[in-house]
Parts: structure tokens; C-alpha cells; sequence
């Protein structure tokens, strides 16, 4: 075996333990995919010099980041997890996040951007299976540069504020003719009181809202229940995390992409005999098998705080990024491992690429809009890295300027490689079936 397929299957199996899990021929399927489900391996590269850093951004102080940061991982949510009816653009994914180099954030979402639009390409010429998508005008290899310029010019900007209130700030107003303004009003309908709480809200598509008291819903696909003996067992154990009874407890499948393998509970939380009407008084809380942050294995002595075990150092990581952190984000050691519990937010209203690149909107400007948005919700997010001072944003200042050029350029060279390496993780798994 050559040395790139040695690589990459080493870097799958030290993560999944063997080659050829489902999770492995869903990453095989697109780039884009592959991207998502492959972190490790562009950590491995950063290590190794093959992925570069612009020299000067190396001067940027350490700072929280999000580890793995692509353009599916932002997204409006309600704050406070589902505690709160208040909608906000920003990060969603913190399971990667630690202490580490903000260019490392700044790069990969870039080179998300190129295989997000080589990925609608796709669809659009019907190599990919979409519903809607085939035919469609979709932002070509152009468009995603300029996009990811507007990225770090918007991440710049950003981090220009003067005024430490900016770490009070957030991208929870969007103008009318604004490419995500939909998608909010979208999600603030999502949220507890609003009109579409009842059908489209998270927690209203996974109960069973005729059952009494309320219970989760049956989907095979989606929700495993639990025999007699393991209900009791996680009952007694997770009930001390939460702050009302717990009213069913199911196990999660086929959640995530880069965690799709990683077992995970959801549990159903609210009054006691709660029924549909008390819905807006339940919530929804994840409790799941958390393992370390992609960058911690090939960057181990970056920050002692990268020590701490999985779920804590996410959860830390996590209260510093958000405005307002979930009120339920704890861990816990349990089954011999760390787990990470934390709120589902009501209104969660997450991107697939082809929420984004794909159809004219997103070609005549919508997805540069969505690049911009997500550089702010990025920069505020690592801002708050040190909520004490503005270091952070005056070494920004001083490193980013002129570099721009220099980080679309390794981004995109890299989006190349990533397009080579879902061809040999697909030869891989050829030759292993």
C-alpha cells in the first residue's frame, strides 16, 4: 500500500477501530462527506506539513475553538439550549472544540466551502441522489473563493470591535432581504410559543404528542427503545443531571457524521404526567459517549487544559464560546467512559449544502452572505476565548490583514487533496468488500 491509503486508513481505524463501518462508506459517497467525517486527518496533516498555516497567524494567541469547523456546523438555535425563545446564528458542533490555533478554524471552514460547492455541482449534474436538486444552477469553484474571502474578511471585521460588549453580541437580527432572513423567521416559529412549536420544533417531532404522559415517539430509524431493566438503570442514573423528572429515555441512532458511531440517549425531561399541553414545559437532553478532540492526538502539549477529559474540556470549551451556554451542560464518567449531557435547542435549524449553494439565490450572492455571517459568528465565538481582555482581537488585528490570500489559497489547494482522499478511501473499501 502506497503511503496516502496507508494514512488514511491508519487515521480511520485509530478513531472507528476498523475499516469498512457504515459510517466509513457514508464519508466514501462525497468529499464533502468525507470532509465532515475525516477531522483527525486534517489534524495529521497540519502535523505533518503537507496543510500549512500562513506564518504570520501563527502569532495569534490560543484561544477556544471550534476543532471542526465546516460550513454544516453553524445554524440557528434557541439560547439556553430549549430554555429560552431568543434565536441566534452561531456555532452549533462544539464535540471537537478545545484550546488550539484559531487559523485552524479559519482554514478548514474554508476549504468547506469549495467541497460544499463541488458537492452541489454534483447533485445539480445528478452524480448525487437529491430530490429537488438536479438541474439547478449551483455556486461553481469561483463562487466558493469569493465566498471564502468574504469569510475572513467578515472574521475580520469582526474582531475589529473595540468595545468588550461585543462579547454580548450575537447575529440574532437579519434584514429582509438577507439570504438567512427566512431561515430565522423559520426558526424563531420553531421556538417555545411560537406557531410552529407544536409540529416543527425538535422536541414536537420526536414525541409522541397523543401519548399520556408524553413519551418519544416510535421511529425505528431514529429511536431505540430500551428493555425494562436499562430504562431503570439510566433513569437512576442520569436523573441527578437533569431539573424535572425524566419521562422516557430512548437510544439515538444515526445521529452526526464524524460521531455516527459514538452511542448516544435522549432523554424526555418535564413535569410529572406532563401531557401535550405541557409540552412547552419539557425539553429534550442528550446524553452521549464523548472521545477526544480531534486536534488533542497530534497536538498533545498545546495547553494543559487540553488534558482534561472529553466531555469536561467540551463542556468548558462550549460555556466560553456560546453568548448564553445551555443551562443543562455537564459530564459525567459513567459505563467506563466520559459523557457529555447537554440541552437540545427547540429550534435548532441546521444547513446542508445544498440548503446553501444550490438554486439562484445562493448563486447570486446567498452564499457569500452565509460565508459572512458564519466569519462573525466565528469570531465572536473565539473572542470569548478570554473574556478579560481584547488581545485576542488586537493580534487579529495585526496577523490577519494581508494573509487573507494566503489562507483561501491553502484552503482550496487542500479541498484537492480532500477530493483525492475520498477516491482512496473508496478504492479502501473496494478492495476490503
Amino acid at each position: 500500500m502506497s503511503a496516502r491509503p496507508a494514512e488514511i486508513q491508519e487515521c480511520l481505524e485509530r478513531i472507528d477501530q476498523q475499516l469498512g463501518i457504515p459510517k466509513h462508506y457514508k464519508m466514501s459517497s462525497s468529499p464533502f462527506i468525507f470532509f465532515r467525517g475525516s477531522a483527525s486527518l486534517f489534524y495529521q496533516d497540519l502535523a505533518s506539513g503537507l496543510l500549512q498555516v500562513p506564518k504570520p497567524l501563527q502569532s495569534l494567541p490560543l484561544t477556544t475553538i471550534m476543532g471542526d469547523c465546516h460550513s454544516s456546523n453553524f445554524g440557528f438555535l434557541s439560547e439556553e439550549g430549549s430554555h429560552s425563545s431568543d434565536i441566534i446564528f452561531s456555532p452549533n458542533d462544539f464535540d471537537d472544540a478545545c484550546i488550539g490555533h484559531a487559523s485552524w478554524d479559519l482554514l478548514r471552514f474554508c476549504c468547506s466551502l469549495f467541497l460544499c460547492a463541488a458537492h452541489c455541482q454534483a447533485i445539480s449534474r445528478g452524480d448525487i441522489a437529491s430530490d429537488a436538486g438536479q438541474g439547478k444552477a449551483y455556486v461553481d469553484q469561483s463562487g466558493a473563493e469569493d465566498a471564502a474571502f468574504a469569510f475572513v474578511s467578515a472574521y475580520g471585521k469582526a474582531c475589529n470591535s473595540q468595545e468588550k460588549a461585543g462579547y454580548q453580541s450575537g447575529l440574532d437580527q437579519f434584514p429582509e432581504q438577507h439570504f438567512l432572513f427566512k431561515s430565522f423567521n423559520k426558526a424563531r416559529r420553531r421556538a417555545a410559543g411560537g406557531e410552529d412549536f407544536y409540529r416543527k420544533s425538535a422536541i414536537a417531532k420526536s414525541v409522541d404528542l397523543d401519548s399520556y404522559p408524553l413519551t418519544f415517539a416510535r421511529r425505528a430509524e431514529r429511536f431505540e427503545r430500551l428493555h425494562e431493566d436499562e430504562f431503570s438503570t439510566l433513569h437512576f442514573d442520569l436523573s441527578p443531571f437533569v431539573d424535572d423528572c425524566i419521562l422516557d429515555i430512548v437510544k439515538r441512532l444515526n445521529a452526526g457524521t464524524g460521531s455516527v458511531n459514538m452511542d448516544r440517549y435522549y432523554l424526555l425531561v418535564g413535569p410529572k404526567d406532563a401531557g401535550k399541553h405541557e409540552l412547552e414545559l419539557c425539553h429534550l437532553v442528550e446524553v452521549k459517549h464523548q472521545r477526544e478532540a480531534a486536534p488533542i492526538y497530534y497536538f498533545p502539549e498545546l495547553s494543559p487544559n487540553n488534558r482534561l477529559n472529553p466531555a469536561h474540556l467540551t463542556v468548558m470549551c462550549q460555556r466560553r464560546m456560546q453568548r448564553s451556554p445551555d443551562m443543562v451542560l455537564d459530564e459525567t464518567e459513567w459505563r467506563d467512559g466520559h459523557w457529555l449531557i447537554r440541552s437540545r435547542h427547540h429550534a435548532r435549524l441546521g444547513f446542508d449544502p445544498e440548503d446553501i449553494a444550490l438554486g439562484k439565490k445562493a448563486t447570486k450572492g446567498g452564499f457569500k452572505e452565509y460565508a459572512e455571517a458564519c466569519g462573525t459568528a466565528l469570531a465572536l465565538a473565539h473572542s470569548r476565548g478570554d473574556r478579560r481582555s481584547q488581545q485576542f482581537e488586537q493580534s487579529v488585528r495585526q496577523y490577519l490583514i494581508g494573509q487573507e490570500h494566503h489562507i483561501v489559497k491553502a484552503a482550496k489547494a487542500y479541498a484537492d487533496q480532500v477530493n483525492e482522499d475520498c477516491q482512496i478511501l473508496q478504492q479502501l473499501l473496494t478492495n476490503k468488500g
